[in-house]
């Protein structure tokens, strides 16, 4: 019932390069209701939170049964170059997408070395 996964950052994006780690966490009531998503990789991003778990609305109110373990995979990789930052979980990451896109790469490039050493 707990999955590990790991995400890679899509090519020619500030993400390109990364290999981040998550776990999904399945109930008894899927695919009825979608598994709990989190990063276990250190995050900069809009839309997680600093506990790695995931603002994104297929995994909340936009949830569906037809939803697959690789659609919500694939869902989180596109979330990482195409946030939301009118639904911020970083309020830091946020701010720094809207009004300063070169320190906001800075800080993803330095998530993205991180993600090559970590365990």
């Amino acid at each position: 019932m707990l999955w590990n996964a790991v995400i890679f950052g899509p090519d020619d994006t500030p993400w390109d390069g990364g290999t981040f780690k998550l776990t999904l966490q399945f109930t008894e009531d899927y695919p009825n209701k979608p598994p709990t998503v989190r990063f276990i990789s250190r995050m900069f991003h809009p839309n997680i939170y600093a506990d790695g778990s995931i603002c994104l609305d297929i995994l909340q109110n936009q949830w569906s049964p037809i939803y697959d373990v690789a659609a919500i995979l694939t869902s989180i990789q596109s979330l990482l170059c195409d946030p939301n930052p009118n639904s911020p979980a970083n309020s830091e990451a946020a701010r720094l997408f809207s009004e300063n896109k070169r320190e906001y790469n800075r800080k993803v490039r330095e998530i993205v070395e991180q993600s090559w050493t970590a365990d």
